[in-house]
């Protein structure tokens, strides 16, 4: 590293400086227009919209903060979550199908390699940390957080940036209450605090406390605020309460409204380009809206960021040969093999449809639109170029080089039927593309913003910008991609622009894919339905019609054969719901996909069905196996410092090894208990594992209403040991816990 100020510092901070106190020396060293630029991101916004429109987002990292002067790096960021969205990088399964693993361990793994990847394509900041709560399923995001509860939630987010930055530095995000996908820009949402603390936000604490280095706050409002400007959010919540020393960044574009009051509220960089603040900083200085004391407190936290992550970004970045690496595919088929939940497993002929006799079988019919196209998630910022990707008709047809696999793409259900008729077995692979969920690209409802579009670019910005650009490095489009977005290739996910997405209109089904599963049913006895969606489907139409169904969901670049190792038995199904799936839409909260204002309050998911007496479809946590498990004795003891620990037996009944995922429930007797602690275990056939789980001191605390802080917990409490959130056969405890 040159001999610069940063680079002295970053040094002390290494020998054990504080890089707060070091931050500030750097700061003082800055003339106001270097101070001022460190506020937004560095590149030009008329030119960089361009860019971002011909492929830009997937090509080259987007910069901010970088003081050449003094030697400041700056920071370079690339999306997420599911892989590094520059070059041809992995693609692995969507965060929703991580969450259905509840593998910890896994995730972290997922984190590392994502890591190396960024690094490798020059990024230092990754934004693929999404935590919002799946408040519903309708959510056109929803694939891009891992589930419905805080606490589970919280934990694979936690995991996730604890791999990343082992390399770099992570970005938690949309904070908060962003869970609607096509009102984004105009929705302020209600909330009061108790629910806002105790379901809205446990998971983004999870993550601070973890060590995460940036947040990004998100394009609605929150109780009249616009999260990018909210000082109950950035300064009360976050800085004050939380304790967050990381530096907090904008949504991208439209992510603050006013330049004063959001450096004011704690809002450090706005994101990506010279935007709001560029062209309204000196009217909110005049006016008395901010001043240069919350600018410097501003680039203070973003440069004592860089400075705590100085080693990590220290440290050789990998060879760009790391991207879609042998070892990160094989990883993102263990997370695919992982995630799949089987939902239903009926006999036929005595035995259930599931695992395939592979031996027995000679003809298999694929059938759907899905079976044989690119289907890898949504087409917004999470996008990955993935440089090839295992459709369900690739990976059964590698599973079985002797059977005639014959596929059709189900436009014409009895045709479809026909096929299907006479072959062994139907898969039949039906759901969503980018075009039905995932971030809302098109008429987004930005046309009342267009007074915070910035005037004509800077020249000499432009001319530096271009500069880089020529530079590189230059990433093409994979063949498989570039053929996709031509249209020669049987693929809907080309990966070169961006898809409409949005919220979904309905949870069930397209109708003619109702309509095919009803006629290869009909037709073959024998029929697998494979779900690909990002999160909940209502399947009251015909699943009682079907032996057998799966969620495979939008299962990365190598989903085909995790989708074929687990109907073929080759890998257990292990995956276990990280939602609750209703029978009725009209069990979950209102959701109106259009609206500008809601109000959201502490019930929605599993705890909400119970609370109203509404069985669910498919429950929270559930997962069937093809084997038998069941829990053995439970037994729970409170420690003196609050903590319980949880003490029971994962016991496999059956000829074949079984994973369980142990699923600790909790809370106020007479209330519905929700998630406190989970433990994922592989059991061997015919075999006992013994399990403890222990649920962490200040898991039963409540909001104290109005004076801020908790309560701690008292009185009896309920302590449910259950595999999943209905589980009939649970072992309950009622357990007296001292405030």
């Amino acid at each position: 590293m040159p001999d610069t100020p940063y680079a002295a510092a970053a040094g002390r901070v290494r020998a054990g400086a504080d890089p707060a106190a070091e931050a500030a020396d750097l700061v003082a060293l800055m003339t106001p227009d270097e101070r001022r630029w460190c506020l937004d991101g560095d590149l030009p916004f008329w030119a960089g919209l361009d860019d971002l429109g011909k492929g830009g987002y997937h090509r080259r990292t987007f910069p901010a903060a970088q003081v050449d002067r003094l030697g400041i790096p700056g920071f370079h960021f690339s999306d997420g979550p599911r892989g590094v969205v520059i070059g041809p990088a992995t693609c692995f399964p969507v965060s929703m199908a991580r969450g259905a693993t509840w593998d910890v361990d896994l995730e972290e793994r997922i984190g590392e390699a994502i890591g190396r990847e960024l690094r490798a394509v020059g990024a230092d900041l990754y934004g693929g940390v999404c935590v919002n709560v799946l408040r519903h399923p309708a959510w056109g995001r929803a694939q891009e957080t891992y589930g419905e509860d805080p606490f589970h939630i919280g934990e694979l987010g936690a995991a996730l940036t604890r791999g990343v930055q082992r390399h770099t530095m992570a970005c938690v995000k949309h904070f908060a209450l962003n869970s609607m996908e096509n009102a984004r820009f105009s929705v302020d949402v209600t909330v009061d605090e108790q629910a806002l603390h105790e379901v809205f936000l446990p998971h983004f604490r999870r993550i601070v406390d973890e060590g995460v280095a940036c947040v990004m706050s998100a394009y609605n409002a929150v109780n009249g605020e616009w999260c990018g400007q909210s000082p109950q959010l950035l300064t009360e919540v976050l800085r004050d309460e939380w304790g967050f020393t990381g530096m907090v960044i904008s949504d991208w574009i439209f992510g603050l409204r006013d330049a004063g009051p959001s450096v004011a509220a704690g809002l450090d960089v706005e994101m990506p380009y010279r935007m709001v603040r560029a062209g309204g900083l000196d009217r909110a200085l005049a006016e008395g809206e901010t001043d240069e004391a919350d600018i410097v407190a501003a680039v203070r936290r973003t440069v004592a960021t860089l400075l705590r992550f100085a080693a990590v970004l220290a440290q050789p970045a990998p060879r760009a040969d790391v991207l879609a690496c042998d070892a990160h595919r094989a990883l993102a088929r263990e997370a695919a093999t992982k995630s799949v939940v089987l939902l239903r497993n009926e006999p036929v002929g005595g035995t259930p449809l599931l695992p395939l006799d592979e031996a027995a079988l000679r003809r298999l019919a694929v059938v759907g639109r899905l079976a044989a196209i690119r289907n890898l998630g949504d087409g917004g910022s999470s996008d990955v170029w993935a440089p090839d990707a295992v459709t369900p008709l690739d990976g059964l047809r590698a599973a079985l080089p002797r059977a005639e696999v014959i596929h059709h793409d189900g436009a014409e259900p009895a045709a479809a039927a026909s096929v299907a008729e006479w072959c062994d077995v139907a898969v039949v692979v039906v759901g969503y593309t980018r075009a039905d969920e995932g971030e809302f690209i098109g008429d987004s409802g930005t046309s009342h913003l267009q007074e915070l579009l910035p005037g004509p670019d800077d020249p000499e910005l432009v001319a530096a910008f271009a500069a880089r650009v020529e530079a590189g490095p230059h990433y093409r489009a994979p063949e498989a991609v570039a053929a996709a977005a031509a249209g020669e290739g049987p693929a809907s996910d080309p990966g070169l622009g961006f898809a409409q997405g949005g919220d979904r209109t309905s949870l069930q089904l397209h109708p003619d894919d109702e309509a095919l599963i009803a006629a290869v049913a009909a037709a073959n006895p024998r029929t697998v339905v494979a779900i690909v969606a990002g999160s909940a489907v209502v399947t009251e139409a015909w699943r009682q019609s079907v032996p057998a169904v799966v969620q495979s969901w939008y299962a990365g670049m190598e989903g085909g054969h995790a989708l074929a190792d687990v109907l073929l038995g080759r890998a257990e199904p292990t995956g276990r719901l990280p939602f609750t799936v209703p029978i009725d839409e009209a069990h979950l909260p209102p959701f109106d996909r259009d609206a500008d204002a809601v109000t959201y309050d502490g019930w929605h998911g599993y705890w909400r069905l119970a609370r109203d007496g509404n069985a669910a479809a498919h429950p929270f946590g559930f997962g069937l196996s093809y084997t038998s498990l069941v829990l053995g004795d439970a037994s729970v003891e409170v420690g003196d410092d609050g903590s319980v620990l949880v003490t029971t037996e994962a016991r496999n009944q059956g000829s074949r090894p079984g994973t369980e995922v142990v699923q600790v429930y909790g809370g106020v007797s007479g209330t519905p208990p929700r998630l406190v602690a989970f433990a994922r275990v592989d059991v061997p056939a015919g075999a006992a594992v013994p399990v403890q789980v222990r649920v962490a001191p200040g898991s039963f605390a409540r909001r104290r209403v109005g004076a801020g802080g908790w309560v701690a917990a008292g009185g009896t409490h309920d302590i449910v040991v259950a595999r999943h959130a209905e589980d009939p056969d649970a072992r309950r405890f009622a357990v007296d816990l001292r405030p």
